[in-house]
């Protein structure tokens, strides 16, 4: 058996995973009947399985997913709901995140728009990309605070460096001047080379009246529209059919 000193200096290099499985009995005798080659790989293959699942873990733990349960593979595929498998299956590759495009998400209160982003979000997120899931009123609310105390700059620094931002119920309230140059703001540092996923009631459609400024819409529209996916969810509430099952 292996000494506890060299197991503390393997903890000290950070190969808690060589250590995990160096402390794993089955694993020590399995390994122990493998030519040294084999066994040296199949430790290193235990610090990356280690170090992948605390990077999710890590990635999962910062995005803050509302419904943190939310995964593709659990998907309600009711041809009602006008969920197409060859979108999503798409989605789930991850190519939308990386080329920085964006997804739009509306549909009816209840007909699980938010559980479908969040659901790309841990998708996104297993995937390696770095994810933040808030509401749209909430995150405005929160610049508008950060103009008073100075850190909007650096606010609007940390929001742009991840890669998947995740805008639920966009356009569900009224939105005031200095939320539409926020939002602005906030898109402008995005578009092109981050994704941001928005969730709303309203169609697309009735976005550029609801931003009631005509100039800022186009602009703040540009940044949001062009290129996206979108997905447009039909059919009753989840909630109803879920409590009726």
């Amino acid at each position: 058996m292996l000494n506890e000193q060299t197991l503390n200096q393997l903890r000290a290099l950070r190969l808690d995973g060589m250590v995990a499985a160096l402390s794993d009995a089955a694993t020590h005798i399995t390994a122990s009947e493998l030519p040294f080659e084999q066994r040296l790989a199949l430790l290193v293959q235990r610090e990356v399985d280690w170090r992948d699942s605390k990077r999710l873990e890590r990635l999962l733990k910062a995005a803050r997913l509302k419904v943190s349960s939310a995964c593709l593979e659990d998907i309600d595929w009711r041809a009602s709901r006008g969920l197409s498998r060859e979108v999503i299956t798409s989605l789930a590759g991850g190519d939308w995140l990386r080329h920085g495009h964006n997804v739009l998400l509306t549909g009816a209160t209840g007909c699980g728009k938010t559980w479908l982003a969040c659901a790309l979000g841990q998708q996104a997120a297993r995937l390696g990309f770095s994810v933040l899931y808030t509401r749209a009123p909430r995150l405005l609310q929160e610049l508008h605070v950060a103009h008073g105390d100075g850190s909007l700059g650096k606010r609007l620094a940390q929001l742009a460096r991840l890669d998947l931002l995740i805008l639920d119920d966009f356009g569900i309230a009224p939105i005031a001047a200095h939320e539409r140059n926020d939002l602005l703001e906030l898109l402008d540092d995005r578009v092109g080379t981050r994704s941001t996923l928005i969730t709303s009631q309203l169609p697309v459609t009735a976005w550029h009246a609801w931003l009631d400024e005509p100039t800022l819409a186009d602009a703040i529209l540009d940044r949001i529209v062009h290129g996206s996916h979108k997905i447009a969810l039909k059919g009753e509430s989840m909630r109803k059919l879920t409590k009726a099952v």
